[in-house]
C-alpha cells in the first residue's frame, strides 16, 4: 500500500502496437510492474497523439489512422522503489519515452472487494 507524504509518478508513453521480447510492450510492462509489487498501474489509450517522427495518429482518422495510436502507462510509488524499478523497466522499454514526477500521496484508501 502507498505511504502517506512525497512519491514519484512515472508515466511511460509508447506505442499500443509496440512489440516486445513475448507479447506487445504495454502488456509485459504491466505484468513487470505487478511483479514487482507496485501498489497499482494504469493504462491510457489516448485519441490522438504524435512522436518524434511528427506524425499524427488518431482514432478519427487522418494521417496513421488507427495504427501506432499512443498509450500511457502511469503509476506511483516510493522514490526508493521507482529506484529500484528503473534499471530493468529502462531496459524493458525499447520504443518509448519513461518520465517521472514529483508528487505526493494525501491518501490512500483501499475499498472493499466486489
Amino acid at each position: 500500500m502507498l505511504e502517506l507524504g512525497p512519491a514519484k509518478k512515472v508515466t511511460i508513453h509508447l506505442n499500443e502496437d509496440t512489440s516486445a521480447t513475448s507479447d506487445f510492450l504495454s502488456h509485459e510492462i504491466i505484468a513487470f510492474l505487478l511483479q514487482q509489487g507496485v501498489a497499482g498501474a494504469t493504462v491510457s489509450r489516448p485519441a490522438a497523439g504524435f512522436g518524434s517522427h511528427h506524425r499524427v495518429h488518431s482514432d478519427k482518422g487522418g494521417i496513421d489512422y488507427a495504427e501506432h495510436m499512443p498509450l500511457r502507462i502511469e503509476f506511483i510509488d516510493s522514490e526508493q522503489r521507482i529506484q529500484s524499478l528503473m534499471p530493468a523497466l529502462q531496459e524493458l522499454v525499447t520504443d518509448g519515452v519513461i518520465e517521472a514526477q514529483d508528487t505526493v500521496i494525501l491518501k490512500a484508501a483501499i475499498g472493499k472487494s466486489r
